[in-house]
């Protein structure tokens, strides 16, 4: 049986291209397609459908808006996001609301096919500069995550200290401690986190 797929974009040109696309396949068949999200929340839970390709830049709620409440109201539906953006937060807004891929416009007619055919395989179809940005911000957190393992007793101490906001003087006084040795147990914390102020070790250290 073949796949039902839905279109969510606001551009008639392309929603219309990526219609025909859909329709010349062997394997998939259109759904519906829809110009905004608001149609597209209000149509899909009441149709049979398998998956979505969604745009991001939509007039009233964004892609991964829809996304979100589309997945609430139909859990079983797989979600593409099909965008131009490669923004850092909006790619994880996606993967966060429900998405399953996220695949860039530029990729072609033909990316988008194989994104279908993987999806419905068990994968998550990304566009090759999505997937080093995913891999990239995992890797970060690894980084941040073994950073903080390496804190020792004392700089633990400090960073608790510096996230009530108390200058080094201070720190001092209550660690009993010179200012110089507070200094250079900030300077192995910069260094074990991979940060350059201290509003970024204390942000890396508080979201531990």
């Amino acid at each position: 049986m073949k796949k039902r797929i839905g279109i969510v974009e606001d551009n008639r040109d392309l929603r219309e291209a990526l219609a025909m696309m859909i329709q010349f396949t062997e394997q998939y068949e259109l759904a519906g397609t829809f110009e905004n999200a608001e149609t597209a929340i209000e149509v899909v839970p009441t149709i049979a459908i398998d998956a979505l390709l969604m745009d991001v830049n939509l007039p009233g709620y964004n892609g991964y808006e829809c996304v979100s409440i589309l997945k609430a109201k139909k859990p079983s539906l797989f979600f593409i996001m099909c965008t131009s953006y490669e923004d850092d937060e909006i790619i994880f807004k996606s993967l966060k609301a429900g998405a399953s891929g996220y695949i860039l416009k530029t990729e072609g007619p033909t990316k988008i096919i194989d994104a279908l055919n993987d999806l419905f395989d068990g994968g998550s179809p990304m566009s090759s500069s999505i997937a080093r940005k995913v891999v990239g911000s995992f890797s970060k957190l690894d980084t941040i995550d073994e950073g903080v393992q390496l804190l020792t007793p004392r700089e633990n101490e400090i960073l608790e200290l510096l996230a009530t906001g108390k200058m080094n003087k201070e720190v001092a006084d209550n660690l009993q401690i010179s200012g110089g040795t507070v200094r250079k147990h900030i300077q192995h914390i910069y260094e074990k986190l991979q940060v350059n102020t201290r509003v970024e070790a204390v942000n890396l250290y508080l979201k531990r």
